[in-house]
């Protein structure tokens, strides 16, 4: 059996590659893709070949191939139907799965690295399991309660899902920043408001910033009150940012902390596994809202022609979905 794969090949550039796949093991499932999704800031930063060296093993995907800078086969937002199965992973033969598997039309990979998805999510809207889960570990990490006033600084795909979640805690009072009007209605059908810069409010007990911007994490600083603290879920790859340690930064006692979603947070991880909290996001996308974060769907086929384009600096595009033969 043949398969077709995405890789980047050059800054900017990309191609389909044909392989060969593997007879699958008895521990294994082959998988034939429905769809699959863009992360937007990570697949950019490799578009361009912006890894760091030094974190191009921490930046690896689950089925990678290849390595930074280029070529490389990445990606981690698949949605397919279970077509084999070996012996000891029937019980998902037939069913719709999530995987962190690359833009290709067919896989085989360990039955243990794909997931179910609901009955009652499209497999459409699946696709964006890998980025609520980073949402979901953002928010684990920043220590959300209920009524705490929260700023999400970027109304791009991850801060509209981080801001959703925090949403959806009790009492909580939400509010993302973006200068983009467009985010509004997406932000709307989440139930979140977005205002732009010049009209956010301050003296937030925690703002989580997504922005990838220096001046929207300067920003974020500014807007929390005493003792609150900021939450780093934007990846800057080999990009140097300046961070303003200044000014009220010692005087608010303000606290800045990071957010990485190859650690489940020390406070749960006995209790919970990556597993266990991708399975979490595939139940939260029961919601017909988060379809309203889907911006645009393409071909397969068609995915070195659209990508630099959905990819470009300043582009607008939340998830881009694609679609693959059936």
């Amino acid at each position: 059996m043949r398969a077709r794969a995405f890789w980047t090949t050059g800054p900017g550039t990309g191609e389909l590659r044909t392989e060969e796949l593997p007879v699958p093991g008895e521990a294994d499932v082959e998988v034939a893709a429905l769809f699959s999704g863009v992360s937007r800031g990570t697949e950019a930063l490799v578009l361009r070949g912006g890894v760091p060296a030094g974190e191009r093993t921490a930046m690896r995907a689950p089925f990678q191939a290849g390595e930074f800078p280029f070529p490389v086969k990445y990606g981690y937002l698949s949605v397919g139907t279970v077509t084999a199965a070996g012996a000891r992973a029937r019980e998902v033969l037939g069913r719709t799965v999530f995987c962190l598997h690359p833009h290709q039309d067919r896989y085989v990979v360990p039955a243990a690295a794909v997931v179910p998805v609901p009955a009652d999510v499209p497999p459409g809207r699946a696709v964006l399991a890998g980025m609520l889960e980073t949402a979901v570990n953002g928010v684990w990490d920043a220590r959300l309660g209920p009524g705490d006033r929260v700023t999400v600084v970027g109304a791009g795909l991850l801060g509209l899902l981080v801001a959703a979640v925090a949403a959806r805690i009790c009492g909580t009072d939400v509010e993302a920043v973006d200068p983009e009007p467009s985010r509004a209605g997406p932000a709307a059908a989440l139930g979140v408001a977005v205002v732009a810069p010049a009209e956010a409010r301050g003296d937030r007990d925690a703002v989580l910033h997504t922005s990838g911007s220096a001046a929207g994490l300067a920003q974020g600083l500014e807007l929390l009150g005493d003792e609150g603290v900021l939450t780093e879920l934007s990846w800057y790859g080999d990009r140097r940012v300046e961070v303003a340690l200044g000014e009220r930064f010692h005087s608010g006692r303000l606290t800045l902390r990071a957010s990485q979603v190859g650690r489940v947070p020390p406070s749960r991880a006995p209790r919970w596994d990556p597993r266990r909290r991708l399975a979490l996001a595939l139940h939260l996308l029961r919601e017909d809202a988060f379809d309203a974060l889907v911006s645009g769907e393409s071909a397969f086929a068609d995915l070195p022609r659209v990508l630099p384009s959905v990819l470009r600096p300043g582009g607008d595009a939340l998830l881009h979905r694609v679609r693959y033969p059936s």
